[in-house]
Formats: structure tokens, sequence, C-alpha cells
């Protein structure tokens, strides 16, 4: 089983190499030997080749930095890999790996390899969404319940194998079997709330859960199935004898013929998926607005409507100090679409503070003082200049940026992939003779410069740097997910 295995993957990069790579005859790319991944690189290869490489065998462009930079070893997402020069132009990576397939894998699931490189497609990583609500034809088919998901094929008796596959696993074609039921085929997988994308592996063939009315193109000629694993029910009780209750907030951007509620004993019902935030909601009952008589929480929204009100995830607190002397404050910034009399700050003995959820990410945001807009005047950190100048909040910060050779500098700047390339956007903040600047990254690759004083400057203080198209690189880093 061992050797079938070992086989199978050096004959599926042989494939790869023949199939999508042979105008630079890559045939000794990627070679299995003594239970070793080795990937032969040429630092003659072109940026497009490079890129190609990448793509084709899901190698992250760190390692082929490192590699071509002549690096011994680097150690990746928990992974070593070792860095071999084979002569001035070649070099190799090499990782261990574990060749002994999953327990139910078989000499049958050959077809599974086969038709992998028809699915490469699939492993792209997906955007998050701000919310999310399921569309399957029977009820029965996707149950979500204790962070467990259990899936329903209905049919297909005559199947012999049916794996589940999707990018909970990096679509993964022999880790997750379903297991059949006299009236179809079932699997349990534990997920955390989300969104998924998802398809079924019939003896071999790919295809769209047939019972899910949701779906998006894969890129490969073909569709993916979506499902949302909920951590949040809007509940309306009583109203039985309504014929329609809608749900509609500025999480689906009011629309009021959209997500529409089903009937329970109790009343009415919808499982949503939302991402952490603080949004606003009502209830459209045949047709009357009506806000939720269950939720205490409401408030205006400034244009006159009183609407409920729920936050999912962890409370920032917007202070601030002094303007004692006020009559009114509010905060508003782009988690609100910059509504400035919706978020009323409350009076403290140092000042006004307010208590709002939010997702992690990174905000722009000002206080409106009784008609007036000013930054936050204990924040250091903002974007824009003059009248477009707003203060810069990144909540939950997964990475400062520091830069401490240039402690004379009159005015240093971030720029990056992250915000476009601004040159007057992300102004760092200089303490003990150092800059430095918190942010949110998504997770994934970034590049990066500083600017000071009007000049562009890799970070001298990291090693991994990228070509760019202009000749004068940029800095990379990694954030993990």
């Amino acid at each position: 089983m061992k050797r079938l295995y070992t086989g199978l993957i050096m004959l599926l990069c042989i494939c790869f190499s023949f199939e999508s790579i042979a105008q630079y005859n890559p045939k000794n790319i990627c070679r299995i030997e003594d239970n070793k991944a080795i990937f032969k690189l040429d630092r003659r290869w072109t940026e497009k080749q490079k890129k190609e490489v990448e793509s084709l065998f899901d190698l992250d462009s760190l390692l082929l930095e490192a590699a071509f930079r002549g690096s011994k070893e680097i150690n990746l997402d928990g992974v070593k890999w070792q860095i071999k020069i084979i002569d001035k132009n070649l070099v190799e990576l090499v990782k261990d790996m574990n060749t002994n397939p999953a327990p139910h894998v078989s000499t049958r699931d050959i077809f599974i390899f086969e038709d992998l490189k028809n699915n490469l497609t699939n492993t792209k990583v997906q955007e998050a969404v701000a919310f999310g609500v399921n569309n399957f034809k029977q009820n029965n088919i996707f149950v979500y319940k204790n962070s467990v998901v259990r899936l329903f094929l209905p049919g297909e008796l005559r199947a012999h194998k049916i794996y589940l596959s999707g990018s909970f696993n990096n679509w993964n074609t022999v880790q997750i079997p379903m297991h059949q039921i006299p009236s179809g085929w079932i699997v349990n997988i534990k997920l955390k709330p989300g969104k998924y994308l998802y398809k079924y592996i019939i003896d071999g063939n790919w295809t769209d859960d047939p019972n899910n009315k949701l779906r998006e193109n894969d890129d490969n000629g073909g569709k993916n199935s979506i499902m949302y694993c909920p951590n949040y029910v809007f509940e309306l009780k009583n109203h039985k004898s309504a014929h329609e209750v809608m749900l509609a907030g500025n999480f689906n951007n009011w629309k009021s013929n959209q997500l529409e509620m089903f009937p329970t004993p109790q009343g009415w019902a919808l499982p949503v998926y939302l991402k952490d935030g603080t949004y606003s909601y009502k209830f459209i009952v045949d047709d009357k607005w009506i806000t939720d008589p269950a939720n205490k929480n409401t408030h205006s929204d400034g244009l006159g409507n009183i609407n409920s009100y729920i936050g999912i995830g962890q409370i920032y607190k917007f202070q601030l100090n002094g303007y004692l002397k006020a009559k009114k404050v509010f905060v508003a910034g782009n988690f609100n679409e910059w509504n400035p009399n919706e978020l009323t700050l409350v009076k403290t003995p140092q000042g006004w503070a307010l208590d709002y959820i939010l997702a992690p990410g990174n905000y722009e945001y000002k206080f409106f003082v009784d008609g007036d807009w000013i930054s936050d005047p204990a924040n250091p950190f903002h974007v824009g200049t003059t009248n477009f100048e707003n203060s810069f909040l990144a909540f939950k910060t997964n990475k400062t940026f520091t830069l401490d050779k240039y402690p004379n500098a009159q005015k240093v700047i971030l720029t990056g992939d992250f915000n476009n390339w601004k040159e007057s956007s992300f102004e760092m903040a200089k303490k003990d003779g150092k800059w430095y600047f918190p942010i949110y990254l998504s997770p994934g690759k970034h590049i990066y410069k500083f600017i000071v004083d009007g000049k562009w400057i890799l970070d001298p203080n990291n090693r991994l740097w990228e070509s760019n198209t202009v000749g004068t690189n940029n800095s990379v880093i990694s954030i993990e997910p």
C-alpha cells in the first residue's frame, strides 16, 4: 500500500509537470524519494514561471524566495523545509512526508488522485462574508448542532464510495468518506460558524450538491455548493396567523424580500451566519415593519427610525476625554456608514464613552461633538490629511510594523497591498526613537514598504522580499489564520 500511495503521488507530480508547465521542461520539479517530497527550482525562471510553479504545487512564495536567496532551511506553517544548493542555478526544497494513506484508502481510490489535477482551482482562499443564510431543498439535508454539521445526500444507492471535499479540508479527496444508509449517504464534520464551499466525489466524479440551491463558480467550469454554519437565530414568537414574516437589517442592506422566516411551534425563526459586529434589524409581518418584541436593545438610527440591535463578538470602548460642557456626542465611522446621529456616547466623570461591538479589522472614525467633527485627540494614528483626516483603529491587532533605524526622520508612512499603496494613508507614530503602526491584516501573504521623508525603502529588519514591476522590490510578510 505504501508503495502504491508513493507511486500515485509521483505520478500526480509528473502529470502536473507535463500538462501545465512543459514549455520550460520541468519534468523533475516534483519527485518522491525516501519518504521525502523534493522540488527542484531554477533561479533562471521568469517571474511568470515562478508564479505558475507556486500555484501549481501550492508552494508559498516565501519558500521560493528563501530557496533562491540561499537559506539553509525555513520553517513555514509548522513544516520544516531543507534547502539544498545543487549548483549556481539549481536548488532543491526538501521536506519529510508521511506516505501512509488514511485507513480507508485502497487501490480502488486511484481515481481520486487522477481526478485531483482537474480540481486544483478549488484550493483558493475564501473571502470573509458579512452574513449568510442556507437554502436547501429539504430540511433534512443540512443540520448544524453543537458545532457539528450533518450532511445528507439522498439516493446514489448504486455508488461504491462517496467522499465529501471542501474548503474546510483544503479540498482533500480521501479525508472525509460518507457512510451509506438505506435512503442515501450521510457524514458528520465539526465546523466553526462561517461560510464553506463543498462538493461530493461520487465514484471519482465531482459534483455539487443537487439538494442545495446555493452555488458559485469554481473557476473550472463547474459549481461549488455553499453552506453556512449559523451562529445566531432570529426568532419572533407568536404571530402564528401571519401569512409571511421577513427579516431585514443592515447586514442585507435592508432588503425586505430576501430573508423569509419559517414557521415554528412558537412563531417564526431564521438561523443565519453573522460575522462579528453590531447589527440593526426589524421583522416584516405581512408587510408591517416591527421591532423585535423580545429585544429591549432598541434605539433611533438618526433617520427617524427605531430599530432593534444585536452584537456578536467583543466590545471596543470608544472614549473621548473632556468636552464636559458638550450637549451631545456621537461617534461615526466606516463601521456604521458614517451615520453622525446613530451612536450616542454616554457622559462620564472623565468625558464621554460608548461600548460597541466590532469585528476584527481596520476602521476609520471621528467624534461628532455638538455638530462639529473632531478626530480622537488620544489616538496618535490617523489616515488622510487636513479636513479629510480620520482617526484609525485596528481592532484585534495582529501585526505591528516597526522601524527603528530612522530616529531623526520627520514623517514615516506605511504602505502596501493592504491600503492600495496609498502614500499618505498610514502615518506611523514615533516613540523612544522608533516608528510603529498597529494594524489588522487578513491571513496570507502581504507586501509593503516604508516611505521615510518621501523616500521609499524596504523594511531593513525583514530579510524576505520579492521583486516588483519597477525593479525596486517589496518586503514580504505572512499572516497566519
